[in-house]
């Protein structure tokens, strides 16, 4: 198994919107940290630490959260559930964390990610994607980064539905109908159109 990303955070004891905001005005965001049994537990975390963690496994892929309370330091596999972000600045200003049991599956939303150059868009057609993600079913290190769809035998009028798409092993695709994902659709002909629009008159006048 490969080695995970490692994010260090503190309990928080001082809780409320005021030492929230003190707690911003040193670099630190304040979060919830929510375990595989149930129990929440009030933490914070640096922020440039927090923006780097996110960066790297985004909100679908295990780390590890080492919790630092009583003096002590307790490790454990997590997500980065959520993450608020200050509307002006942009900067993180509340984290959830959701820890994780290993040999449970849960369910996670894993974006699709588009591979190839389609036959039908260099023909002149134009890719059109429905949708940007699904939710799968798997266990927290089955989660894959990416479905990928790879688009190069695509040609003009072709679609994708979900049915359509290959999931890794062990990793089940939550949905209720087969729903197109993605299509190349053809652009309407410019000389078509004006030709319709010039006998439009000759119709009517008949």
């Amino acid at each position: 198994m490969a080695e995970l990303l490692k994010l260090n955070v503190q309990e928080r004891t001082e809780l409320g919107k005021g030492p929230n905001r003190r707690l911003r005005a040193t670099g630190m965001v304040p979060g919830i940290y929510y375990d595989a049994k149930g129990a929440n537990i009030p933490v914070k975390v640096e922020m440039v630490p927090l923006q780097k963690a996110y960066a790297a496994v985004g909100n679908a892929q295990v780390f590890e959260l080492v919790l630092e309370r009583g003096g002590k330091s307790e490790t454990m596999p997590a997500l980065l559930w959520r993450v608020r972000n200050e509307p002006v600045k942009g900067v993180p200003e509340h984290v959830d964390f959701f820890g994780v049991d290993l040999t449970k599956e849960i369910k996670v939303a894993v974006h699709f990610e588009i591979v190839g150059s389609s036959k039908g868009v260099k023909l002149g057609g134009v890719l059109e994607q429905y949708r940007d993600h699904i939710e799968v079913v798997c266990k927290p290190m089955d989660i894959p980064e990416s479905i990928v769809i790879d688009i190069t035998d695509m040609d003009v009028l072709d679609s994708v539905h979900i049915e359509d798409v290959a999931f890794p092993e062990g990793v089940t695709p939550i949905f209720d109908e087969n729903y197109a994902v993605l299509s190349v659709t053809a652009l309407q002909d410019a000389g078509e159109e004006e030709e319709g629009e010039e006998a439009a008159p000759e119709e009517a006048a008949e």
